[in-house]
């Protein structure tokens, strides 16, 4: 249950407006017009607060319930702005699509890549294999990891073989296009967490007794506390 002691505004008003935020290319204002619909008045900066303090500790509980990822991962990072500055969103996903972890970073480089891959691996485990592209830094970063390992991982750096993670990027792009710039990193971190949650939720990854038979949004008020699983 998220704690919402406080607050104006009920915890559904609050909970749907960070749902369509997280999950549909939509601005802050758009939000603020489609609530003023529906006869609730809602300034766009506090959906903004909403949307940092509540998407990641909804992503952070997904987490615990996040079904377990494949053995063979496809890694790649996409670019992200942040205060009208390029960031980079480090990201994997398994052969199938479904998404391993994503990182967040100022900079793209060998100590980034190792940070992502402790943290995937970490959360699921070691993988029998990596794709990469022809990235020095990627490389680099499991060279490192490598090292340390009994087990060798299988690192290949195949482009065609990463269309896969590319072409998932796009999902995350889209939703974060209407955004046009994150004002601080802290910002673009908490609501980038919130939408690769919905992303997750979407391609099925959300290992509930009784999910499957919940809606996709249903699926997201679990988390929250506000619905039973069926």
């Amino acid at each position: 249950m998220l704690a919402t002691k406080g607050m104006r505004f009920p915890i559904d008003v609050i909970l749907v407006c960070i749902r369509w935020y997280a999950a549909y290319p939509l601005s802050y204002r758009h939000l603020e017009e489609m609530m003023q619909e529906r006869g609730v008045f809602v300034d766009h900066s506090s959906i903004n607060r909403w949307a940092i303090r509540f998407l990641p500790l909804l992503e952070k509980v997904f987490r615990k319930h996040k079904r377990p990822v494949g053995g063979s991962w496809r890694m790649d990072e996409t670019y992200i702005k942040v205060k009208g500055v390029w960031k980079y969103l480090y990201r994997a996903v398994d052969k199938e699509g479904k998404t391993v972890d994503f990182l967040l970073t100022a900079q793209r480089d060998k100590a980034a890549a190792v940070r992502f891959f402790d943290k995937a691996m970490k959360a699921s485990g070691v993988p029998e294999k990596v794709t990469l592209d022809k990235s020095s830094a990627n490389k680099a970063a499991m060279d490192e990891i490598n090292a340390r390992g009994e087990m060798p991982i299988i690192v290949r750096q195949i482009k065609y073989l990463n269309n896969i993670v590319e072409q998932d990027h796009r999902a995350i792009k889209r939703v974060t296009k209407p955004m046009l710039n994150f004002k601080s990193f802290r910002a673009a971190k908490n609501v980038l967490a919130g939408i690769e949650l919905m992303h997750m939720i979407r391609k099925g990854q959300l290992l509930l007794e009784g999910g499957i038979k919940l809606s996709f949004a249903d699926q997201f008020y679990v988390l929250s506390g506000q619905i039973r699983p069926v």
